[in-house]
């Protein structure tokens, strides 16, 4: 499989089993265009160029073209062009069925929040259930118990103090990483700290302390001032964002070589998200400015006729930062040398598997975007369950157990989308939502392009 299509100026074909990625001029671009809607594609490369391409091709010279097709067919004989799927061996990929190792989690220590965004999938904080609450010490110390226990001899381990807002809970976040610290070396593991701030409740103190122990730092909020009040207003319905820029600053001048990242969302009331990555950027330079997902019948909730409009927005700012390179735009981030590992590959952020949300109460979920669903609830921290057949239910999921993902291009960047997503949207996580699935296709296209500029491979 094959997939050719132009951005920024560049003619790409992507080589979708061998990972390669070529730049090409304008005939062999067509050439490989046209070889790539035969039936045979591949196959073809094999012999001389058939004629039937030479005569759809009449505008070029038949030597330019032969010229062009003993290139295509070297690429072809390198591995490098119309390579066979080697994963496609269901024997393989059911391999993957594997219970994973618990690596990650989203630890939930607030389901309370301080504002009220119009999107929010945890229902301004409470996640639906009517209850709002903080997590106890002592749950949080059995939450680290918990990876620790199933994390096996992995030594890495990833926690995310998340919410609702967790500010509101800074007892539990600071008493949190001191249990974790204090045992760590006796079982042999590392923990790594994030958290995810919409803001409000940062001060001084917060900051210093956020610096200091958090190897990763996500603030929320979503670009212009005009966009983030309208989608992001207080309990009392006033605008955050004269409240969270001056700190959010602050906290960024102070992160020194540590990782952060400004994350806002757009969705249909405001589609020139391009615009809101611009204001972003003047804050911070990491940004991450995502496509909200919801159900058809939210007012916020993008729909198919929104994409025509919303793909010409990413070229849009995919030529705004070809010539603002400063700007690290997470979404437009691609590996063209290694890339992920296989298991990534095929089965992405392992949800379910080797990450799951704990929530106050100590209840463990596939990950954030289930919580309060109890047809997903894996068990809990606090009675010691644990759902090993939902959990490898997950970790079976994977880009050959999702029919839609067979003949897409981009299954092995996506890794077949997320759960969560497809759930909310079409009511199963084995089947990715349309609309996603295309908004993923064009952010990769313009990820690409800009990664072959870089590499100076459009020259």
């Amino acid at each position: 499989m094959v997939h050719t299509f132009q951005c920024l100026g560049v003619r790409i074909a992507v080589d979708v089993n061998s990972g390669a990625v070529h730049v090409l001029d304008e005939l062999t671009y067509d050439l490989l265009s046209a070889l790539a809607e035969r039936e045979e594609n591949g196959e073809s490369l094999a012999g001389e160029l058939p004629a039937a391409l030479t005569a759809a091709l009449p505008q070029y010279d038949p030597a330019a073209l032969a010229e062009a097709w003993e290139e295509l067919r070297e690429l072809k004989q390198g591995g490098l062009l119309f390579e066979a799927d080697d994963y496609i061996d269901r024997d393989k990929a059911a391999s993957m069925q594997q219970q994973a190792l618990v690596k990650a989690l989203c630890l939930h220590v607030s389901h309370d929040c301080n504002l009220r965004c119009k999107y929010c999938f945890a229902s301004t904080g409470d996640f639906g259930t009517g209850k709002r609450m903080t997590m106890d010490i002592d749950t949080a110390k059995q939450a680290i118990d918990f990876v620790i226990a199933k994390s096996g001899n992995r030594r890495n381990i990833e926690v995310d103090f998340f919410g609702g807002e967790p500010l509101m809970a800074m007892d539990t976040v600071k008493a949190t990483v001191e249990y974790a610290r204090s045992i760590e070396e006796q079982h042999g593991k590392c923990f790594r700290f994030t958290i995810t701030t919409n803001g409000v409740l940062l001060d001084d103190e917060n900051i210093a302390y956020i610096n200091r122990e958090m190897s990763n730092a996500v603030l929320s909020m979503d670009g212009r001032k005009e966009v983030n009040d309208d989608l992001r207003p207080t309990i009392n319905g006033k605008g955050s964002y004269d409240v969270i820029v001056p700190k959010f600053k602050k906290l960024i001048a102070g992160r020194g070589t540590k990782d952060y990242y400004l994350r806002g969302t757009f969705t249909r009331f405001h589609k020139d998200f391009a615009e809101d990555v611009k204001a972003l950027a003047a804050i911070g330079k990491n940004v991450s400015v995502e496509p909200v997902v919801g159900k058809e019948t939210d007012p916020y909730a993008i729909q198919e006729s929104d994409l025509p409009e919303l793909k010409a927005e990413y070229e849009k700012l995919a030529e705004y930062l070809k010539d603002h390179r400063e700007t690290n735009f997470f979404h437009f981030n691609v590996d063209l040398q290694q890339g992920p590992c296989v298991i990534k590959r095929l089965r992405g952020c392992g949800a379910g598997c080797e990450y799951v949300a704990i929530t106050p109460d100590g209840d463990i979920y596939p990950c954030h975007q289930f919580v309060g669903n109890e047809d997903y609830k894996l068990g809990s921290v606090k009675d010691g369950t644990f759902d090993n057949s939902l959990s490898s239910r997950f970790a079976g999921l994977n880009v050959y157990t999702r029919e839609e993902c067979a003949h897409c291009w981009a299954r092995f960047y996506c890794s077949g989308g997320c759960s969560a997503s497809n759930l909310l949207v079409g009511g199963d996580i084995n089947h990715p939502h349309k609309v996603g699935c295309e908004l993923e296709r064009k952010r990769l296209e313009c990820a690409i392009a800009l990664k072959a500029i870089d590499a100076g491979m459009d020259e």
